[in-house]
């Protein structure tokens, strides 16, 4: 059951994803699946393939058509979702892909009628698959290729004629993922300045591990911006997280949604429990609605249908946007529009400059157990209703996601992963030192919380 996460299916190649698993996933699946058609679509690794074989497998045996789009980034498999094929709109789809993860890695990302399959949904459907007592045969296969990638490219040179010939050097690192199945064409196509960094396909990741977050992965990247170019570009292993970097900063997600949305009036806009407090007052200061929601790209895609939101996003580089596009997260075509931006004469570092001043941490994981993770979060709430003497005073306390403690001048964060066995937290104050406070405060909670378990 371990393979069955939050937001997706995700374990190792041939240990845990295999004949076996991987086409009882298929079986099940197809009996959650009102309609005929499913649209498949994998990334770089050399055992996607073998899985997309598999699913088909699994699927025609529970009745399903397969629509083939081959080798794409994740938003080109969302993008499909959106599309007719010889007058057929598929009914779900299913992107295979290990993400950011190592090579050994694969997993499955589901759609299902255009909205996000996952958590409850997920795990029932584990359930089903490891009850099963046979594994699952097809006597008939029909299995038809689309050109997504190619309709994809098409619609984003469309909708970004104004960007034509646009003189800015952008430099981009595809860190040997899929993104850069399509980034070259709609740059050569839209007669952009670039010059990509590990543009090939490759999912071995030989030049360097594919999740832009990690600042350790974007040292060529700055080396070629810094000598040659004026924007920096990053994406994960599927083309679903960017990063972006100018000379100045690395601007993470939160930061992004502020710059996109100035060209917006008064937009809803969804951002994560650990996206900084500047985000969201600066945001309501415009006469946004800002919504704090929980972490995770299905999460907050169910929450933009919901509140019809324009534009959301993820301190990890998810950026999602329903302002003139389908509502899940591209970083192809969130990096378009950052050059809209640019084209339109913003100077993105003088814009972040004009922002208050805060200090804050990146992302730091408390190594704990699955089993343990949620409990010791229930612990600490308990011990929030009394705590220690030398505890900063807590103003509030927002449980959306864990457990976000607002102090006088600044927040900190403990969340469970969804996906890995391990607390996530964050610290960010207008004082540097109180940073370092927060952080050393609710280590020692955290301890404590463990202690009484």
């Amino acid at each position: 059951m371990s393979i069955y996460r939050e937001y997706d299916i995700r374990g190792i190649y041939e240990k845990e994803l295999n004949k076996q698993s991987v086409t009882r996933i298929g079986y099940v699946l197809a009996s959650k699946i009102v309609g005929e058609f499913v649209a498949i679509g994998y990334d770089a690794r050399a055992h996607s393939p073998i899985l997309f074989e598999y699913l088909v497998t699994g699927l025609s045996a529970g009745g399903k058509k397969v629509l083939d789009m081959g080798l794409v980034p994740t938003p080109v498999n969302y993008f499909a979702n959106y599309q007719k094929w010889n007058g057929i709109v598929p009914a779900a789809s299913v992107m295979i892909t290990g993400s950011h993860n190592p090579s050994e890695y694969n997993g499955f990302k589901i759609t299902v009628d255009k909205a996000p399959f996952f958590s409850e949904d997920i795990y029932t459907l584990g359930r089903e698959c490891e009850a099963m007592d046979f594994i699952p045969e097809a006597t008939t296969r029909e299995v038809t290729k689309i050109n997504a990638a190619e309709r994809y490219i098409d619609f984003l040179v469309e909708e970004f004629q104004n960007l034509k010939g646009m003189t800015t050097k952008i430099i981009y690192d595809c860190g040997n993922g899929v993104a850069g199945v399509v980034t070259e064409d709609i740059f050569r196509n839209l007669q952009l300045n670039t010059k990509g960094l590990y543009v090939n396909p490759d999912g071995t990741f030989p030049n360097h591990h594919p999740d832009p977050s990690d600042a350790h992965n974007l040292e060529d990247l700055k080396k070629v911006l810094h000598a040659e170019g004026d924007i920096g570009f990053a994406y994960d292993g599927d083309g679903d997280r960017i990063a972006v970097l100018t000379h100045k900063n690395n601007i993470k997600g939160d930061m992004m949604a502020l710059l996109f949305s100035m060209k917006m009036d008064k937009p809803t806009v969804i951002g994560e429990v650990k996206c900084s407090q500047v985000m969201y007052d600066e945001l309501a200061k415009r006469g946004a609605n800002a919504i704090m929601h929980k972490t995770g790209h299905s999460n907050i895609k169910v929450k933009m249908q919901e509140t019809k939101a324009d534009l959301a996003c993820e301190v990890s580089g998810h950026i999602f946007f329903k302002n003139r596009y389908f509502g899940y997260d591209d970083a192809i075509y969130a990096t378009l529009r950052m050059l809209e931006l640019i084209n339109d004469g913003i100077n993105l570092d003088a814009e972040l400059a004009k922002l208050p001043q805060v200090f804050s941490t990146e992302e730091i994981k408390v190594e704990t157990t699955e089993s343990q993770k949620f409990q010791i979060i229930d612990k600490m709430r308990e011990l929030l209703k009394n705590p220690p003497a030398n505890f900063p005073q807590v103003r509030k306390i927002i449980e959306v996601d864990g457990l976000r403690i607002e102090f006088e001048k600044g927040w900190g964060l403990v969340r469970a992963s969804n996906t890995t066995p391990v607390l996530v937290t964050r610290f960010e104050s207008i004082d540097k030192e109180l940073v370092k406070v927060y952080e050393d405060s609710i280590n020692a909670l955290i301890e404590e919380a463990k202690s009484k378990i």
